[in-house]
């Protein structure tokens, strides 16, 4: 029987789209899990990481993430204690994306000062069975200190309205949390799945009368025929 202890200076994680330590810790079974990455991940790792979902940090980043999280470990936080989040793989659970406006949720289970919340995505082309290394990230939204608020289920959290760039297939979308009032920062990563964008003949299948891609060559065929 595992003892589980659960961590006393934990402080959040997302849940709009749900991390990938939220999700192993919450849908599936954190001693047997079903999921082949979460499975693996507890395999490497052990259970607790699962159970201290919150507590992905560094005490003494100060902004220089680069520096405290090497590549490769990303989504542990360079932390020994979450070295089963880094693990290269396609299996993890995803959360389906669409680019263009997104309001992330952060639930804080401990608020802090902010000096900056930073959110990166993966480039295009890049593959989820290679490690996840700083120059395989691009910035995309930043923002400063945000006040707490509550949600529908009375959880403390954080919004943050961001744009999502243009993806297609899996990515990881990752989040830096610095603190103002401290040194100390928290890592999260999130899987992701953008659909396919569909090919241009079938953008014209179905209606597509507000396709002017669509529209035009539909016209120009008419015109083309009456001529004939």
């Amino acid at each position: 029987m595992s003892l589980v202890i659960p961590n006393a200076i934990a402080h959040g994680t997302t849940i709009t789209p749900e991390s990938r330590i939220y999700k192993c810790r919450f849908r599936d079974n954190p001693e047997n899990p079903s999921n082949p990455a979460c499975k693996a991940a507890v395999t490497l790792g052990g259970s607790q990481a699962l159970y201290d979902w919150n507590g992905i940090n560094q005490a003494n980043a100060d902004g220089n993430h680069r520096l405290v999280v090497p590549d490769g470990e990303l989504c542990g936080g360079g932390n020994s204690t979450y070295k089963g989040l880094n693990l290269a793989r396609s299996d993890w659970m995803t959360t389906t994306m669409e680019p263009g406006a997104f309001e992330f949720i952060f639930h804080g289970t401990a608020p802090h000062a902010t000096r900056d919340w930073v959110f990166y995505v993966t480039k295009e082309g890049w593959s989820p069975n290679t490690p996840l290394n700083w120059d395989d990230l691009v910035e995309f939204c930043r923002h400063g200190n945000l006040p707490l608020e509550s949600d529908s289920q009375g959880r403390d959290v954080y919004r943050m309205a961001c744009e999502l760039p243009k993806r297609s297939g899996q990515h990881i979308i990752y989040n830096t949390w610095q603190r103002a009032d401290s040194a100390e920062a928290f890592y999260t990563c999130m899987d992701v799945k953008y659909p396919k964008e569909p090919s241009s003949t079938n953008k014209c299948n179905g209606n597509s009368s507000g396709n002017a891609s669509c529209v035009m060559p539909a016209i120009n065929q008419l015109i083309l025929g009456a001529l004939k």
